[in-house]
């Protein structure tokens, strides 16, 4: 696999055929790509809502702009990225008992060493709540780049979608109270004969104007 013909090749969908539905093992390789993203300190401040049952999209549609709603109802696989509210001490220790348990230190010193300078950096150099909460929201959109790609080298179509009512959204899933909030959405599936987008030739910047060689 060429991943930079992956890149060339991937477009937005904007049509979706609605019979088409994904696989298991597609399913699992989709979620497999979130859970693995990277983020920030390896914080991971996010929850990803993956629906692909007519009752889960039926769920989160009133919340979808009406333009976007093609585009949700009839796609495989939907995705709500939700990011944390805020940092607090019970993620911290959650992040740091999930680095233990999966052996990334050789012992307890360098394992209090870890903990502790992840603390002292984000001391230092958070800010305040303000930007925090958008520091955790840009490390979701990390993971919303390994989505789009990684659909894209499993020769499936995808949609990044921000045309919702976030607010809305949080209400239908009860975000407030996991101290979270709805970032973005994703529809991933197959493309439809009406998709015009996958006959329309990419169009960039050219190399010279968006990148400087020093």
């Amino acid at each position: 696999m060429n991943i930079v013909e992956v890149a060339k090749q991937r477009y937005t969908t904007k049509a979706y055929d609605p019979q088409k539905k994904l696989t298991a093992e597609q399913q699992q390789q989709l979620l497999d790509l979130l859970r693995n993203s990277p983020s920030s300190l390896n914080l991971q401040p996010w929850h990803f809502f993956a629906v692909t049952s007519d009752e889960g999209k039926a769920k989160i549609l009133p919340a979808i702009r009406e333009f976007n709603l093609p585009r949700v109802r009839d796609a495989a696989m939907v995705v709500v990225f939700a990011s944390a509210d805020r940092l607090d001490d019970a993620h911290l220790a959650a992040v740091h008992a999930r680095e233990t348990a999966d052996g990334r230190f050789k012992d307890d010193a360098s394992a209090a060493a870890n903990d502790n300078g992840r603390r002292q950096y984000i001391a230092a150099f958070g800010g305040d709540e303000q930007n925090v909460r958008h520091w955790l929201e840009r490390q979701a959109y990390i993971s919303l780049g390994f989505l789009l790609l990684g659909a894209a080298a499993l020769d499936l179509n995808a949609t990044p979608i921000e045309g919702f009512d976030p607010q809305k959204m949080d209400e239908l899933l009860g975000l407030k109270a996991k101290g979270m909030h709805s970032l973005v959405v994703a529809s991933i599936g197959f493309n439809s004969e009406k998709d015009f987008n996958a006959t329309l030739p990419k169009s960039r910047f050219s190399e010279q104007q968006v990148i400087t060689r020093l």
